[in-house]
Formats: C-alpha cells, structure tokens, sequence
C-alpha cells in the first residue's frame, strides 16, 4: 500500500488533495510542509502532498522553499482542487460572539475582506493547518476557525457561514513530490528554479529566447529571494512538455549552461492529465 503524507491533522484541503489523489493509501498527516518532505525523503512515506499555489493568493511559499533549499525531490503529478472556506465555530455561538479568528496563513488572506467586514476587531491567529486552527479555536472562548466543512464534522463543530473566501473563483493547485519525477505521458509539464548573473542586462532575456525560439510555451514565471543576498533571486518557470523530449531537453541544456544555480523541480503530467498510479 502506498504511504502518502500530507500536511495534517486531518481535515485539511491537503487531506482532500490526497484522497483525490490516491483514495486506498495509507494517509500519514504531517505538521508542516518541511515534514511532509522529510518523510519522503527519509524513506517513512512513498511520495507526500503539497499545495504550491492559489488562484487568489498566489504561491505557497513554504512549498516553494522546501522543494528549492530544503529537498532534492521531484514533482511527479498535480492536481488541482476548488476550494471553499467556511467558518467553523463551537455549537452554540453566533457571530456576535467572535473575538478571534483562526487559520492558516493563506485562507486568511483569501478571507482578509470578509474578516474585515464582518470581524473588524477581531484579532487573526495564524495556525499550522486549516484543521489545526479548528482544534485551537475550540480551546479559546470566543475564538473561530476558517477552513474546509471537513474540518468541522471531523471534530463536531458548527458551521456558521459557508464561502466566505474573497472570491468564488477560489482554487488550489496541489503537487506529488517523490524520489523521482514520472516518464512522459504525452501531456506534461516540467518545473525548473535557476539563477542567473543579476549585475549583467539581458541574462533573463537570454534565458526566456531559450524557450521562445523553440516555441516551448511557458505556463508560470516568478521568482524567490536567493538568500544570499538582497537583489539575488531565483526564477522559477514552469513550461509545457517534459524534459526527456529533446526540443526541451535542449532548451533546458541552453538555460543550465547560463545559470549560476539550476535545479529541475521536475516532469509530470498535467492536471486532468494525470494517469492511474
């Protein structure tokens, strides 16, 4: 049976991620995204779930950081999952009674004007997970949580309002890392991170006319601080086609043989693409 970890405790949106993924695994949930990978990593667990990036927030940083500083695994597949945030209270209380309001990082900032509109004195409190801010807000008198229905049957809590993210177009797109990427499927996608001289004009340029004069489409570009230094970033891209086809592989020689840094994130089909495990 394959050992799946994701980001716990039960209840999360990495939890439902996981199911969808693989439904008969043997679900191992992890504290932090950095865990999920050292799991992989270590042997304890096949491949692991990770959410990399929001329709309304933008990237998951601390995936990102993992997977670039921290870890030497592939991507092997994503998927993609609506997301619909409700928030969960204790039996009984009623809106009126919220002083404080629980999540992670990232629902918060897709809730940010519905919490300022309904909750404006109301302190946020950052949590692990979705699921683990449901536990807390159940400790503290007058607390709430954001986060999935699931969350809420799981520990018998109330949902008073559902959809309360900022926008209904509200997705995620979830990874599966693991010791190593998966062979062309005829639909995929390859993730890279590199850096390049930031002293000398052009250099990114160079690296995109890599891409473009091959007519490889590029489906994401954005950058992370290097941690070297300010003003040293590293550029992650996200391109169709995988890297064992050799129009790619040839560009991606190109872009490494320019690069000071290059780490290739990895090949996968894309999502709706992705083939039984």
């Amino acid at each position: 049976m394959r050992r799946l970890a994701y980001l716990g405790p039960p209840g999360t949106f990495s939890e439902e991620a996981a199911l969808r993924y693989d439904a008969t695994a043997q679900h191992l949930p992890f504290a932090s995204e950095a865990a999920v990978a050292a799991a992989v990593e270590s042997g304890n667990a096949d491949e692991g779930v990770l959410a990399i990036e929001n329709s309304l927030e933008g990237s998951v940083t601390r995936t990102l950081d993992v997977l670039i500083h921290e870890s030497k695994l592939a991507i092997r597949g994503e998927l993609i999952l609506p997301i619909e945030l409700c928030l969960i209270v204790r039996p009984g209380m009623t809106a009126g009674d919220v002083r404080a309001v629980y999540s992670h990082p990232q629902p918060l900032n897709q809730c940010r004007r519905f919490i300022e509109r309904q909750f404006p004195n109301a302190r946020q409190e950052a949590s692990l997970s979705t699921a683990a801010a449901v536990e807390e807000m159940l400790r503290v008198e007058g607390g709430a949580a954001i986060g999935p229905a699931r969350a809420a049957e799981l520990h018998d809590a109330h949902i008073l309002t559902r959809g309360v993210q900022d926008s209904p177009h509200n997705e995620t797109r979830f990874v599966v890392v693991g010791q190593a990427d998966d062979a062309p499927s005829g639909r995929d996608k390859t993730s890279i991170a590199f850096t390049i001289a930031h002293d000398q004009s052009g250099t990114l340029v160079g690296v995109l006319h890599e891409f473009s004069d091959r007519d490889i489409n590029l489906t994401k570009i954005e950058s992370r601080p290097s941690r070297e230094e300010l003003g040293v970033y590293i550029f992650l891209v996200d391109l169709e086609g995988h890297r064992a086809e050799p129009i790619v592989a040839e560009a991606l020689a190109a872009v490494k043989a320019n690069a000071n840094f290059f780490r290739m994130l990895g090949s996968y089909p894309r999502s709706g693409d992705a083939r039984d495990p």
